[in-house]
């Protein structure tokens, strides 16, 4: 199994070759992914916070908690889908490297990007769906059904502002070896 991030993403030979659109693209990316990981931070310690709070008020003054789990898991949902791009940039998904050894280097880099080219599919179908339901949720004025009642059209935004980014990443991803950078 491998995990983390591309070995060869900031060699001097790869630096050369990341110039041009889809690079500064990349650049770009980069840049707005550390950006959300940030927020994500801040939005998992609230999170944190918030349940934490949840039970404590539960526990020691019997207060009714009926906004707290809602908007944690709101808040999860927005750190989970928005950081998908950053952890596709840094290739921290976890991938079963059974086939490597076997491979040669140039069936190991079609392999790549099959896979990201099959992944791009999902995202692509994922992302559409997800914009869907925003829309669907944003017109009919959809709410959750708990007595706060905050409107669907958030974490349906969250998940498809987050795929959409997941896959302008993995387009990149996808374009940056045929402008000539190397990949693992």
């Amino acid at each position: 199994m491998s995990h983390g991030p591309l070995p060869d993403r900031d060699d001097q030979v790869n630096a050369a070759a990341r110039t041009g659109l889809a690079a500064a693209i990349d650049r770009g990316l980069a840049i707005l992914n550390n950006i959300i990981v940030v927020f994500a931070a801040i939005a998992l310690i609230a999170a944190c916070a918030i349940l934490s709070y949840s039970v404590l008020s539960r526990a020691l003054f019997k207060a009714a908690n009926y906004w707290q789990d809602e908007a944690a898991v709101f808040l999860l949902v927005g750190a989970t889908f928005m950081t998908a791009a950053y952890v596709q940039q840094n290739r921290g998904h976890i991938g079963i490297e059974a086939f490597v050894g076997l491979l040669s280097p140039l069936a190991n880099r079609i392999r790549l990007w099959l896979v990201d080219a099959v992944t791009l599919l999902f995202c692509a179908f994922f992302a559409w769906k997800s914009w869907t339901l925003a829309h669907e949720a944003y017109v009919d004025g959809q709410v959750s059904n708990s007595m706060w009642s905050p409107p669907l059209a958030i974490p349906y935004s969250l998940m498809a502002f987050g795929m959409s980014l997941l896959c302008v990443q993995i387009l990149v991803q996808l374009a940056l070896p045929f402008a000539g950078a190397r990949r693992s």
